[in-house]
């Protein structure tokens, strides 16, 4: 007998759940529901149920933390979760119902899980897909200090960056200043959206760049909005064509 259980906070769609099963499955083994992530974790640890119906929003636990303790249930996802989330189901082999449950989707369910003779998917894959991705902080501010002073610098009032020495000098419309930071590592720190090295010497706001252009002796050179020309190298001049 195939031993099931059902972890939904909502009491009434568990039961309605476990209904439906019942008429589905005849002779499945529905164990008592549970309705927060914790009990469904201690269920998975004592009973070891062939199948867990988990819900994704449950307090506690989610389903998705739920889910790293069963090692040896087959997971299926109660879930509302958006399209990202059902690819990565899709991808890893593991079966989801999209909440409201239709009669046909749960039917389907239990059809596969009845034919699956498969081993338990890992689920560390989808579960990794699913984790947040952490967020990327760009530089915002920088400091140049002159004596005892220290300037506070908005890097969206920077026009360009250049190498001078063992120093990179801030250029804005209206003032330089200079930061000990060489420009290799200042550019691992910048938007690569809003700033681009144009040479081996300058790092240019990509929003003030207002044309490519050659001079005299037909060097490529960017110019700023304000009339400002900066060198571009070759090796750099891929990137503005389609400017």
């Amino acid at each position: 007998m195939t031993s099931v259980l059902i972890a939904d906070d909502e009491p009434l769609l568990a039961a309605s759940l476990a209904r439906r099963l019942q008429a589905l499955w005849p002779g499945v083994g529905l164990l008592p529901p549970v309705h927060n992530g914790i009990d469904a974790v201690a269920v998975l640890a004592s009973q070891q149920p062939d199948v867990a119906f988990l819900d994704i929003r449950m307090p506690g636990l989610t389903g998705l933390q739920v889910a790293t303790a069963a090692s040896r249930s087959r997971v299926v996802f109660v879930t509302a979760y958006d399209e990202y989330a059902l690819a990565a189901f899709d991808a890893s082999a593991v079966d989801y119902l999209l909440k409201p449950v239709s009669d046909a989707r749960l039917a389907q369910c239990v059809a596969r899980l009845q034919r699956d003779t498969r081993p338990v998917p890992d689920l560390a894959a989808v579960l990794a897909q699913l984790a947040p991705q952490p967020v990327r902080s760009w530089l915002q501010w920088l400091h140049a200090g002159l004596g005892d002073t220290t300037r506070l610098i908005a890097v969206d009032e920077v026009l360009y960056f250049q190498a001078s020495d063992k120093y990179t000098e801030i250029v804005t419309a209206h003032e330089r200043h200079l930061i000990r930071l060489p420009l290799k590592e200042l550019l691992a720190q910048l938007d690569p959206q809003r700033f681009a090295q144009i040479h081996r010497s300058y790092i240019v706001s990509l929003p003030q760049v207002g044309r490519i252009e050659r001079d005299m002796l037909g060097r490529q050179q960017v110019i700023l909005k304000d009339g400002r020309p900066l060198p571009l190298s070759r090796s750099h001049v891929a990137q503005f064509r389609q400017m």
